[in-house]
């Protein structure tokens, strides 16, 4: 029997920079700090790296994955790092290096005929939306990070945001995609057509996959018209039932020109304000649900306002909602959006919280957070529910912060109680436990607990297919 090859790290990063060059391997053996890539933004996980590799294009991505393949060398593909559930870093076991994407930055075309982009991996969300708008185009993923987050990494991660309600989430903006599989193949699937009916959608498998399966590498995305007006509004109301009636309503009044519909409980608005002294109040009265509001459209200001206006006095009379306040200028609009862009920071400021990401069928969600809210205070007294989100696609961040008095570290330690009951609910309700923060390794636990044992099968066929030697992104979704 030959003797296995004893794996030699300064050999294979010796190898590695041959291939990228020196100055985009980096090694703790040399003095570099690792750190920024292997620990992710939320301070909850963190895993050894061999080295983070900065390649160029994707040859190179080719090069270095042909190489691990070679070695067993597990490769862990990384954007922006502003991922919830811990994909984008490593995992303890076997040698592993982070394949950072941020040198494919570029744009490589904006097609304003065919309302395409495509784009390298490493494009920051931020680039792409202002290099449509010069265009005269949008590109309609919005979300917190968006300065920072790579278009890869939304795709791999199949992000949602702000205006899911009328665009879609990631995989409804992606028409193409550029892949390099696990043997260092190229998968050129980069085509910007609406329409190809030619066997199966090969990217769909890539979209939402965090890296398991390949890496992208590029993307064709869609692009839209960018609209001329927007009106934003905020209203407060008793239940989450009229929260729903209204949305139903203003969807029927105002069409694909209504493209934001975000839920805020009132305990979200009052701890961003707690936290942010400077944000006003935007309503005299204090309610227990608020929603914020957007339309736009490729018509004027004053014929969107009037438009938006007349439909919201129409469902005040209805009752669903019992004030309203309508954005009188663009700055007026932005800090109504502040208050809502800043509920994760204020969590964050405020401490320990255990975050869910879930989603349900929007006529079942009053009932899901009437049950769920006395449920919780029976099991947790004293924890303090935040929950807000896009209800417009039925996807809520039912968050919940410690107890007064409690530790963030002790009420960590509750996390796995606190997701059971409330995952137990959303499954009961034929929910997902998440949206559209991904598995990573946060939530693969879970996946035997709320996936069908056939739903896994399928998806331990596909990756071994793919993925025989188990190198993409191990410890991740499976």
């Amino acid at each position: 029997m030959v003797p296995p090859v004893r794996f030699n790290p300064q050999a294979w990063l010796a190898e590695a920079r041959a291939l990228i060059g020196a100055a985009h391997v980096l090694s703790a053996d040399r003095g570099d700090d690792l750190s920024a890539c292997t620990r992710d933004w939320r301070n909850k996980f963190e895993g050894p790296a061999l080295a983070v590799l900065r390649p160029a294009d994707a040859g190179e991505v080719q090069s270095l994955v042909r190489l691990a393949a070679r070695t067993g060398v597990a490769i862990v593909p990384q954007g922006g790092n502003t991922g919830m559930c811990g994909a984008s870093v490593p995992t303890a076991g076997g040698p592993q290096a982070i394949l950072q994407l941020g040198r494919l930055d570029r744009i490589l075309e904006i097609d304003p005929g065919n309302n395409t982009a495509t784009v390298e991996a490493g494009c920051i969300l931020q680039t792409l939306q202002e290099q449509a708008a010069a265009a005269g185009r949008l590109f309609p993923l919005s979300l917190g990070a968006e300065g920072s987050c790579q278009i890869g990494g939304n795709i791999a991660t199949n992000a949602g945001g702000v205006q899911v309600l009328r665009y879609g989430n990631m995989r409804d903006l992606v028409l193409g995609l550029e892949v390099v599989l696990p043997d260092g193949e190229r998968l050129d699937l980069l085509r910007g057509l609406r329409k190809d009916n030619t066997g199966y959608d090969l990217k769909q498998l890539f979209i939402g996959a965090e890296g398991t399966l390949g890496i992208i590498t590029a993307a064709t995305v869609k692009l839209f018209p960018a609209p001329g007006a927007e009106v934003v509004a905020f209203a407060g109301m008793s239940s989450i039932g009229q929260a729903v009636r209204l949305l139903g309503a203003m969807r029927a009044r105002l069409g694909e020109r209504f493209t934001a519909f975000e839920l805020m409980s009132g305990e979200a608005v009052e701890l961003v304000r707690s936290h942010f002294p400077g944000t006003p109040a935007p309503l005299e009265g204090r309610w227990p649900w608020h929603v914020l509001m957007e339309a736009t459209d490729g018509g004027s200001d004053e014929a969107l306002r009037e438009a938006m206006q007349a439909a919201l006095m129409a469902c005040l009379e209805d009752g669903c909602l019992e004030d309203v306040v309508l954005a009188g200028s663009l700055a007026q609009g932005q800090a109504l959006w502040a208050l809502r862009e800043n509920i994760t920071h204020a969590q964050q400021m405020d401490g320990g919280n255990i975050k869910h990401d879930i989603s349900l069928p929007i006529s079942r969600i009053p009932a899901f957070v009437e049950q769920m809210l006395p449920r919780l205070l029976q099991a947790f007294p004293g924890a303090r529910p935040i929950v807000y989100g896009h209800l417009g696609d039925g996807n809520l961040h039912f968050n919940v912060s410690a107890p007064a008095g409690i530790a963030p570290a002790a009420w960590q330690r509750e996390t796995d109680a606190v997701n059971q009951l409330i995952h137990d609910a959303v499954a009961e309700m034929r929910g997902s436990i998440s949206a559209e923060h991904g598995i990573g390794q946060l939530k693969r636990h879970e996946m035997a607990l709320y996936k069908t044992p056939a739903e896994l099968e399928v998806m331990r066929r596909i990756k071994q297919a793919l993925d025989p030697q188990g190198l993409m992104n191990p410890g991740k979704v499976l």
